[in-house]
């Protein structure tokens, strides 16, 4: 067995404690008996996320008991050399096509699947699984590019544009920037041979400038913001919900680059048409294509309020914000909450900053650990707090990482 290797560790560990043989669990989880046994002898290190999913549901587990404890808070701690190995990947220099232990070509509907998987664990922010799946995801869809023609090949496309977005996303909030811009450029190129270039390469230039304003290029990120906006933008009467969303998204984009130069009446002016178009739309709804509606709009409004750093209008457009039916990911509302936390924090309402803390932890647990901002917060209520605050305050301090777990002996 390789060392170092969770998911063959627990996998061998887990099955042997519910007295299933490799066979046994190869056909409960309707996969491979070669899988179950690659996977525990640690020649195959990724696998794809139907088939986590599979093998946990047999045994009984979550995934993330197969893949091990929860993701480390810093982004040095994590191994991120199979996901960029899978971004980087090209079939045109020897040595760097992809791996060689997922040759299956999969059907359309099930790549659309398991890429569909893999942003679901990106929007939840379950960074262990997304780390383990996408570079099968992206090797998936390069086969599918390569392997099927005429609409098949566009779909592929499609969905290879998707994965690349995944890794721009997922390599951004570690911090690997310069690997997050190559994988959003890959992801244009995929849109532009897919089924639907227009939408697909707004959607990805959408990543581009969210990965630029990253890097300090605040101006060319609005920029690229602005232009893909107005090549997306929904007419008067054009009800495309998927439109709208991706044009409010290039909006939200473009806002947080001008807040960066200093054009915060500029900001406004953009969020105010993203407004507009989220106030036709029908409700708040989350894709790969975008997250969008009425909630969405207002909380971005309470971060450029906060961004700005204004945190009195910050707290009050909070009261405001509508409460929606709709499909908003864990980790917006987590960072709203850790946003309205440092507004709190700011104002000396340490009562209420800690309870914002506390929301934004147990909404997405995994995701706030990499938010400086959360950790930042935490620090000050820790530094400004003159006597024992506490079990919860312990707690949230160490979910921060303001202080080490505690070492409870043997």
């Amino acid at each position: 067995m390789t060392a170092h290797n969770p998911l063959a560790e627990n996998l061998t560990r887990i099955r042997k404690a519910r007295d299933f043989s490799q066979e046994g669990l190869a056909e409960a989880a309707s996969v491979g008996v070669d899988t179950v046994a690659r996977i525990e002898q640690g020649t195959r290190t990724t696998s794809r996320p139907a088939t986590l999913r599979k093998l946990a549901a047999a045994l009984g587990v979550p995934v993330d008991a197969l893949l091990g404890t929860l993701p480390a808070p810093h982004s040095r701690d994590v191994d991120v050399a199979p996901l960029r190995r899978a971004i980087t990947a090209d079939a045109s220099i020897p040595g760097l096509e992809d791996l060689a232990d997922t040759r299956e070509l999969l059907p359309l509907p099930e790549l659309t699947a398991s890429a569909h998987a893999a942003w679901r664990a990106y929007v939840d922010g379950r960074h262990a699984e997304l780390l383990h799946a996408l570079p099968v995801v992206l090797a998936d869809a390069r086969r599918g590019v390569r392997d099927t023609r005429d609409e098949e090949r566009a779909g592929a496309h499609r969905v290879l544009s998707t994965a690349y977005r995944l890794g721009a996303g997922i390599a951004g909030r570690l911090g690997f920037d310069d690997l997050a811009y190559t994988s959003a450029a890959r992801a244009i190129e995929a849109a532009a041979e897919s089924d639907a270039p227009e939408v697909e390469a707004a959607i990805s230039l959408r990543y581009l400038a969210w990965t630029l304003v990253r890097q300090g290029r605040a101006e060319d990120a609005e920029h690229v913001a602005t232009q893909a906006a107005a090549a997306i933008e929904p007419r008067m009467l054009d009800r495309d919900p998927v439109r709208a969303g991706v044009f409010g998204n290039l909006l939200f984009n473009a806002a947080t680059a001008a807040l960066r130069t200093g054009s915060a009446g500029r900001a406004e002016d953009l969020l105010a048409a993203a407004h507009a178009a989220a106030i036709r739309s029908r409700g708040d709804t989350a894709s790969e294509a975008a997250i969008f509606g009425p909630r969405v709009a207002a909380l971005q409004n309470v971060e450029l309020a906060a961004r700005a750093g204004d945190p009195e209008q910050a707290l009050r457009l909070a009261a405001a914000v509508p409460d929606t039916a709709g499909d908003v990911p864990a980790f917006w509302e987590a960072g709203h909450r850790l946003l309205l936390a440092a507004a709190a924090a700011d104002l000396r309402q340490d009562r209420d900053a800690l309870a914002w803390l506390a929301e934004a932890r147990d909404l997405a647990p995994d995701w706030v650990r990499y938010q400086p901002l959360g950790k930042t917060t935490m620090r000050r209520l820790v530094d400004r707090a003159t006597r024992r605050q506490g079990i919860e305050f312990a707690a949230l301090a160490t979910h921060y990482g303001v202080v080490g777990q505690p070492d409870r002996g043997l």
